[in-house]
């Protein structure tokens, strides 16, 4: 995979009648490449030293969603990188079902994307245009996971929002460790936002990440909205829940500029 694809995902058609969408006026965005692997940015068209988010993609890839939300994010002043996380492994833009994606991302090994992260780290710093030194993840769903593994690979990350990821899991030769192993190296504060009527991810596994979180002394916080589904940011979605998707977003952007990732 070389090109990101246009659009939404196969995967995730018809798209709902609330989606939201962000205009690039005002903004530099578009592809580009970072090291071998596609990914998506957006910054504001004037200026530079801007805080760098990573944006982590769903199991659909970085289609037209995670585009949007990277454009949300540089309309407030934000360099957000997104990059194609599965692009060695194949192309799920265009598969019918989840049943078809996840033999995709099963094969996507942890070490490959925390090396991806960083290249698109890099890749921010050596833009000239992206201030590393306020550098925030966040990530939704199969992301919501990598934010956790990835603010305890990296430690110069700021803080971090996770977005309905799993914290208990079966474990695999490519993902040997869940984010409730690591939580003991989860340096920045995590904000951890959850539905609890989430049929994948039982409260049960949110509270036992709290009490690993607490016993490490982390800062980190979960929240739970209690009748929200899995998926219940994601407007192009019938999983969008509008009220607990827009408060979590405000939650987030509170927490970037609380812990000095805004």
């Amino acid at each position: 995979m070389t090109k990101l694809t246009a659009g939404f995902a196969l995967a995730v058609q018809p798209i709902a009648a609330e989606t939201i969408g962000t205009g690039s006026d005002g903004l530099v965005a578009g592809e580009i490449k970072i090291g071998e692997i596609p990914g998506y940015r957006a910054m504001p068209a004037k200026g530079k030293k801007f805080p760098v988010v990573l944006v982590v993609q769903e199991i659909f890839g970085v289609h037209e969603h995670i585009k949007d939300i990277c454009r949300r994010f540089a309309k407030l002043g934000y360099l957000a990188i997104a990059p194609e996380l599965y692009a060695r492994q194949g192309d799920v833009s265009n598969l019918k079902s989840i049943q078809e994606i996840l033999p995709i991302v099963s094969r996507v090994p942890d070490a490959q994307v925390m090396s991806d992260l960083e290249a698109a780290v890099a890749w921010a710093r050596e833009s000239g245009k992206g201030d590393t030194s306020r550098l925030g993840i966040t990530g939704f769903c199969w992301g919501g996971r990598i934010v956790w593994m990835y603010c305890a690979y990296n430690p110069n990350v700021k803080a971090g929002a996770a977005w309905y990821g799993r914290v208990v899991g079966q474990t695999t030769a490519n993902t040997p460790k869940n984010p409730i192993d690591v939580a003991p190296q989860v340096t920045a504060p995590v904000l951890g936002l959850y539905g609890g009527a989430d049929q994948g991810i039982p409260v049960e596994s949110l509270e036992k990440m709290r009490e690993a979180l607490k016993a490490a002394g982390s800062q980190s916080e979960i929240v739970i909205y209690p009748k929200a589904p899995h998926g219940f940011h994601a407007d192009y979605r019938d999983s969008y829940r509008k009220e607990p998707a827009e408060d979590a977003w405000k939650r987030l952007l509170a927490w970037f500029k609380k812990y000095g990732a805004a």
